[in-house]
């Protein structure tokens, strides 16, 4: 069915400048006609399908967070148990809640990148994935990774439990822990085999790992380019946890096409990621706002030393000229919660235009879906309306009052 979007203005991502008046023309799923292309006749008329007017709001493309787990976090969840309590369906049903509120918050599209909790070998993520492709339940258009490949006792090796019980959540091959390179081989067909649309890596520590530094360099190169040659041969990108400036270089050098938060990276580093054309995913709302202070002493003490770094390297990446792309860590900063990330970039110098292309256009290319991150005519029809400027106040981002998926009406607070 055609549905006319009415409203006081549109985004134009690649320009960087609001478009008045916002009137755009939907039909099966897409965008057919933009502005004075746009198919409209008076509110309530029928001559060219239903006409929405969503008043003085500003239409945007669906926002992208390139970095979630759906799986995790939300209501219900005890952080310090769950990952030894909860089944694989308690963590699929927790996850519908939050694909839905992350949805409403205007996220039409996410990557959630990397299970890293016993599940038997099932990809969760994939299954979530299908159901909300079929209509079975809301959420936004999910990418999953399957389980995240890396090294026994590495980040995303749940070690919580190691130095008390030994043996307790130990994790397979099949659910992403693997050494040297035929083990790695196998971890990522596994992934593959099952639905998994891109590969996530762990290739240093982190904040939340109990083991070693958090930007010590975890595989050698030698198995990093074992995944990237698996991943890449299959049409895969790879998403690599990497904080350490050396791990960053190194990870880049093998071929890793995306550096998931990069808090310690140094200017080589950055160039290095300017010179070879990859991808940079932000997470840095989660060094305002992540709690840790009923974390282990070990674990404060590297979110101090690593959380005020943050700034300054996504300030020098963005003025270098990286490839920025949005993402969250979600649940590090609450599902729903997304557009947070946009309003601490903004804060942290970035220009709100900028940051809103790294939520649409600079997202889509790397999830390599052109179709998305646009208003323009042929692109997917996923829409979102904030009740003010953007451009001017990027905190409006937070208040989405109507959502848009494929041409589908999720969310329409203008009609109340």
């Amino acid at each position: 069915m055609r549905l006319t979007l009415k409203a006081a203005g549109l985004l134009d991502v690649d320009a960087g400048e609001i478009i008045r008046p916002g009137v755009i023309t939907v039909d099966d799923g897409r965008i057919v006609g933009i502005g004075s292309t746009a198919q409209a006749g008076p509110v309530g008329s029928a001559d060219d399908g239903d006409v929405v007017d969503l008043g003085d709001s500003i239409l945007l493309p669906g926002l992208m967070d390139m970095e979630v787990n759906l799986l995790m976090g939300g209501r219900g969840e005890n952080p310090g148990l769950s990952q030894v309590q909860d089944d694989p369906a308690t963590r699929v049903l927790r996850a519908v809640g939050n694909a839905r509120r992350t949805l409403r918050a205007g996220f039409t599209t996410v990557r959630n990148l990397g299970l890293f909790v016993k599940t038997g070998g099932y990809l969760l993520d994939v299954a979530l994935s299908r159901a909300i492709d079929a209509g079975w339940i809301d959420g936004p258009r999910v990418i999953p990774a399957g389980h995240a490949i890396t090294p026994t006792g590495g980040h995303l090796d749940p070690t919580m439990f190691a130095a008390f019980m030994p043996g307790v959540l130990e994790l397979t091959i099949e659910e992403g822990i693997a050494n040297g390179v035929d083990e790695i081989r196998k971890a990522v067909r596994y992934q593959i085999k099952h639905g998994a649309q891109l590969i996530k890596v762990c290739c240093s520590g982190g904040v939340m790992s109990l083991t070693g530094e958090a930007g010590a360099q975890h595989y050698s190169d030698e198995e990093l380019r074992v995944i990237v040659d698996e991943a890449h041969r299959r049409g895969l990108k790879v998403a690599a946890h990497t904080h350490g400036a050396e791990a960053v270089k190194h990870a880049v050098a093998c071929g890793i096409d995306c550096i998931e938060h990069g808090f310690l990276m140094d200017d080589e580093a950055i160039q290095m990621l300017v010179d070879h054309d990859r991808f940079l995913v932000t997470t840095r709302r989660l060094a305002q706002a992540m709690d840790v202070s009923k974390a282990p002493k070990v674990l404060q003490d590297k979110a101090a030393e690593m959380f005020p770094k943050a700034e300054t390297s996504i300030k020098a990446a963005y003025e270098a000229g990286v490839k920025i792309a949005v993402g969250t860590d979600a649940p590090a900063i609450p599902h729903g919660k997304n557009a947070d990330e946009l309003v601490t970039l903004v804060e942290w110098g970035m220009p709100p235009a900028a940051v809103l292309r790294a939520a649409t256009v600079v997202a889509a290319d790397l999830i390599d879906k052109p179709e998305l991150g646009r208003l323009a005519e042929g692109c997917l029809a996923d829409i979102i309306a904030v009740p003010g400027d953007p451009l001017s106040d990027i905190t409006v981002t937070r208040d989405v009052n109507f959502v848009m998926k494929g041409g589908k009406v999720f969310k329409n607070d203008c009609a109340n």
